[in-house]
């Protein structure tokens, strides 16, 4: 599953599509930890704009789980933006908005990044 990312100030925003499930799942497994060692390198935050994939499935959210430890052992953070209804039920019935962050918007989520990724959205 190929990730695309796009960086606004100390933050790094990366784009899934389509399904989250166990014929992807360790392809994103593999793009997400090489975000998040760009982002240990940058010391910039990890933030997961969902709004283009359509399902997640619990092999997906071990690979969101997985992503989110792979961060705390870093001491960076990972966030959740923009997940489409379907996802936004499974991540709160799943209790994953315990374990991360989920903001409605991209926006939201960069702004409670910092002054400055919040200024590099609105610019691009």
């Amino acid at each position: 599953m190929s990730l695309p990312h796009r960086s606004f100030g100390n933050a790094r925003v990366v784009s899934p599509g389509g399904r989250l499930d166990h014929d992807n799942c360790d392809a994103f497994q593999s793009d997400l930890a090489a975000h998040l060692d760009a982002c240990d390198r940058e010391k910039a935050v990890l933030v997961l704009d969902l709004s283009g994939l359509e399902y997640v499935s619990s092999a997906g959210l071990r690979c969101l789980m997985m992503g989110a430890r792979q961060a705390t052992a870093h001491q960076s953070r990972v966030m959740v933006a923009g997940p489409q209804p379907v996802v936004a039920e499974i991540l709160q019935i799943s209790r994953f908005n315990l374990v991360l962050q989920v903001f409605p918007t991209t926006r939201e989520a960069l702004a409670s990044v910092s002054p400055e990724a919040l200024q590099a959205f609105d610019k691009g």
